[in-house]
């Protein structure tokens, strides 16, 4: 699995060197499936060939604009090491491709600029969330959403206390003797007694080390962390830590003994819970300073403010496109019926300014949008 960034977002946002080629693609981890999903990427580039031909290419280029993702077919490790979903983004000296927790639906585009929304469920309120699980032994850490947990590839965390104290000081030695505390061993270093507090120091120096390597990780990300732990190790880690965004309660017991999809049951109801009560103070917030002038659903105003960097929040309707054009220059805002030519998806638009200027989105049925409106806001002034 690939980590998404806001970063990244803000790549593909700025990509406009037309035409661009979207790919979303529904992928397997194991099973005979694994052997579909090339075949449905093949049949995907010869349809976004065919349009880049309509839009005038001659046939070698809509061929060679084509060769990176083309080259992508025939690695059988490449598509044994998938997620859920594949995104591939094209255009002229530009490809990229992520492996994503996100169960996309199947499509291809090929527009005056990269097809960004299917993406935003990693951005939205209620789209992701971390667990890292660590003990003594062994350091993990797994991207959740709603539906499906991937683990990521850890650079610069220790991977046991071992390893973590080793670093500091190459020249220790391990003794046999080991402690024992709450159920779990932990090796004993020359030069450090058996007390209480030496083990502790141990583990908060292990601990600072790992709060170090997962807040350089996660630099980017807005997204809660749950942490698994032993019980008298969560106390431990929560004083070491300075991540912005580690949950309260965490999942008790041994991680080690705990596969990835168990870890992600136990965890998914505190990012759940993290999500909710995000979304009704947004809610309450929102009604509260709706008399204040602070509040809007006109979606010709919010587009231009949303574009400054002034929507704190906004709450966006799931399913639904408000089809237009947006000048920023001019801040002009032309509304369409339909989707098109040159025109987008406005509302999508709107989510991505928010997002890239650090807001939060909420995307929910229609019918919860405050005021039945068909998008509302809260500006931060």
């Amino acid at each position: 699995m690939d980590l998404f960034t806001t970063k990244e977002l803000q790549s593909l946002f700025d990509k406009r060197l037309s035409p661009c080629v979207s790919i979303f693609l529904p992928t397997h981890r194991a099973g005979r499936e694994i052997r579909q999903d090339p075949i449905r990427l093949k049949n995907f580039l010869r349809e976004a060939e065919n349009r880049l031909l309509s839009l005038g290419l001659r046939p070698v280029d809509a061929k060679d604009y084509l060769l990176p993702a083309q080259a992508l077919l025939g690695s059988e490790f490449f598509w044994r090491n998938q997620d859920v979903g594949l995104a591939l983004f094209l255009s002229e000296d530009f490809f990229r491709h992520y492996r994503l927790p996100i169960e996309f639906s199947e499509l291809a585009v090929v527009a005056d600029r990269f097809q960004i929304k299917p993406l935003l469920p990693l951005f939205a309120g209620d789209g992701r969330f971390y667990v890292l699980a660590i003990s003594q032994n062994q350091v993990k850490l797994f991207e959740g959403t709603r539906y499906t947990v991937s683990e990521l590839e850890l650079k610069g965390i220790p991977r046991s206390l071992t390893e973590a104290l080793l670093s500091e000081n190459p020249e220790r030695h391990l003794q046999v003797r080991t402690l024992t505390a709450g159920g779990s061993r932990t090796a004993q270093f020359h030069g450090h007694g058996s007390g209480a507090e030496d083990s502790k120091e141990d583990l908060l120096r292990y601990f600072r080390q790992i709060d170090k390597g997962v807040r350089e990780l996660l630099k980017d990300q807005r997204a809660p962390l749950v942490l698994a732990a032993v019980e008298y190790l969560q106390p431990i880690y929560r004083e070491a830590s300075t991540f912005p965004l580690l949950l309260d309660g965490g999942v008790p017991g041994s991680p080690d003994e705990l596969s990835a999809q168990e870890l992600h049951r136990c965890a998914l109801p505190l990012a759940r819970l993290h999500f909710e009560k995000a979304q009704q103070k947004a809610l309450a917030q929102y009604r509260e300073l709706l008399p204040t002038g602070r509040c809007s659903t006109d979606i010709r105003e919010i587009l231009t403010a949303a574009h400054r960097g002034r929507v704190e929040f906004a709450f966006v309707p799931v399913g639904v496109q408000q089809w237009g054009i947006f000048d920023p220059g001019p801040a002009e805002v032309t509304l369409h019926r339909t989707a098109e030519a040159g025109g987008e998806d406005l509302l999508n638009l709107i989510s991505i300014y928010t997002i890239l200027n650090r807001g939060s989105v909420y995307a929910v049925p229609p019918a919860e949008i405050p005021d039945g409106a068909p998008v509302a806001v809260l500006y931060r002034y």
